[in-house]
């Protein structure tokens, strides 16, 4: 018999939006439940069809919209029309920018709920997030061979949220071969970047920030940088092709600051104008401060902050922080360049912790930049909770 779950009574007005989720509060009754992850039709209260999803009765996000098509079959075909179609949508951008990686599925604003598909050359690295996508990797992974039949296929499902959906954290080949330690990709008219798809952060680097890495080239000649949470060296690139001055990477690991220094060397660019610095950020900033040490541009990548909305007000207090520490240490005239990437964290509410971080150091600041991902990490207009970075540039004088 076929699976439904049926909404309480007015609870179906976002999902006439199109937006891809139901939280268990709106549920009123499951029947016929699947296993975790399978299929399921989703109904209003007095039975009219409004999508197809997938069922996770461990998650808060109870079902996940794979289809508002009642016709439309959640199969390999499915996936491969879905995927096809996305990796379609990026073909300008690869061709225009003659990149070797990028986002090639970016989850619910690629109709693939819990999908994300990187490719890094001739590797396709897959995070398997919801129960839905874990129930249909088979289908997902036969899609891929039959779309890409020349590349290899890895698994980096290693990351925490698994465990909201009931689902075991694991990561490893799919297909093909394993991938090499480092795997060099190109990015931004030929910048060469060494990834670890195996161990890195992520599916292996940040894809996101790549407009955002080139942006800073421009803020850079002739200046004194300090790229703080640098992890091999992304920003540290442009920055010297910026044609800066000195550029000090700071991170607590040692691993990524060893292939930031190899970065360097790939990308025949001067070692000599290069610190490394292992040490944590938030000391370290408090520790330039107290010496009295200044720089031209600062650039702030920290990580995620916020996990879940109970964590937001803690997280400000961290952005918040961080922010004055950096702003203070700043030469009149110079650049903040600052990033969130919590989800949770509004771009306003950003903005106005930056402003608040500013008005404690006592520096007054003007913005003359806004960022955010890189546009292979669309957003799906019904489902704004995919615009999660943000980024500012700040003048300060």
């Amino acid at each position: 018999m076929t699976a439904q779950l049926i909404l309480h009574e007015g609870r179906e007005k976002s999902l006439k939006r199109r937006h891809p989720w139901i939280f268990s509060k709106a549920v009123k009754e499951v029947r016929n439940a699947p296993q975790n992850g399978g299929d399921i039709e989703i109904l209003t209260s007095d039975g009219v069809f409004l999508a197809k999803g997938s069922y996770s009765p461990n998650s808060q996000i109870r079902a996940r919209v794979w289809s508002f098509d009642r016709e439309e079959n959640v199969d390999q075909a499915f996936f491969a029309r879905r995927i096809s179609e996305a990796a379609a949508a990026r073909e300008l951008m690869l061709k225009e920018t003659g990149m070797s990686a990028c986002r090639l599925v970016d989850a619910e604003s690629d109709g693939l709920p819990g999908l994300i598909i990187d490719r890094y050359n001739n590797f396709l690295v897959l995070e398997v997030l919801s129960a839905g996508a874990e129930y249909h990797l088979r289908e997902i992974t036969g899609a891929l061979r039959e779309l890409f039949p020349e590349d290899s296929i890895y698994e980096r499902s290693d990351v925490e949220v698994r465990t909201k959906e009931g689902l075991e954290l694991r990561k490893g080949v799919i297909y093909g071969d394993l991938p090499p330690e480092e795997l060099a990709i190109t990015e931004n008219g030929g910048m060469k970047i060494l990834v670890n798809i195996q161990e890195g952060h992520k599916t292996g680097y940040y894809l996101d920030q790549r407009d955002n890495r080139a942006a800073l080239a421009k803020y850079c000649k002739g200046k004194s940088v300090l790229n703080c949470f640098s992890y091999t060296g992304g920003f540290s690139l442009y920055a010297l092709k910026g044609r800066a001055v000195s550029v000090a990477n700071v991170d607590v690991s040692q691993k990524a600051l060893d292939i930031a220094k190899k970065n360097i060397v790939l990308n025949h660019l001067d070692p000599g104008r290069v610190k490394f610095i292992r040490e944590d950020v938030f000391s370290f900033l408090r520790k330039e401060k107290k010496l009295g040490h200044t720089y031209d541009v600062v650039v702030l990548d920290p990580p995620k902050f916020a996990e879940s909305k109970s964590q937001l007000e803690k997280a400000c207090r961290g952005y918040k922080d961080i922010n004055m520490i950096a702003a203070s240490i700043i030469n009149p005239g110079g650049y903040l360049m600052t990033y969130s990437c919590s989800g949770h964290m509004t771009p306003d509410l950003f903005q106005k912790v930056v402003a608040d971080a500013l008005l404690d150091a006592g520096r007054d600041g003007q913005i003359v930049e806004f960022l955010t991902q890189a546009s292979d990490h669309p957003v799906a207009l019904p489902y704004p909770e995919a615009l999660y970075l943000k980024g500012l540039v700040v003048r300060i004088k």
